[in-house]
């Protein structure tokens, strides 16, 4: 079950490593790249075939990382989602968000049973301060609806 805090404790660091991003510069993955830096988040991309990606320096593997970053934001197909955590475990880091879409059961059970902090079910946008308006709306209906935790 995801909880507030653990999305807190996700967002409150301002360094995270990111499995994902389009070396195209396509799709959601690379907005949300965008967006986060522009939000103040120091960004680590990852990406098996990307030298660069945006102008900055990517990574192919969480193991070839310059530093041990407790964080990784997910952005594979639910295909690939599992053998990103497992990377994520082996590369020392303590949380994971699994972007919505990104989700896999395998993956989650691979989290809870290996006590990665785990966030799944929600964009990272309408919590990663600060919130623009439109993901700000769209947290404030998602809390309407009952889908976003209070505890």
């Amino acid at each position: 079950m995801v909880t507030k805090a653990a999305i807190d404790r996700f967002v409150e660091g301002r360094t995270l490593a990111m499995v994902g991003v389009s070396a195209r510069g396509k799709g959601f993955g690379h907005a949300a790249y965008k967006e986060l830096k522009q939000r103040g988040y120091r960004v680590l991309p990852v990406h098996p075939a990307a030298a660069t990606i945006q102008g900055d320096p990517c990574w192919r593997t969480l193991a070839e990382l310059p530093e041990q970053v407790d964080r990784v934001l997910v952005m594979v197909e639910p295909r690939a989602a599992e053998q990103v955590v497992r990377e994520a475990a082996a590369a020392g880091a303590r949380q994971v968000w699994l972007q919505q879409g990104a989700e896999s059961a395998a993956a989650i059970r691979f989290c809870e049973e290996n006590g990665l902090e785990l966030v799944h079910g929600h964009c990272i946008l309408m919590f990663a301060e600060p919130t623009g308006s439109f993901h700000r709306v769209h947290r404030w209906i998602w809390n309407l609806l009952g889908k976003v935790p209070k505890a």
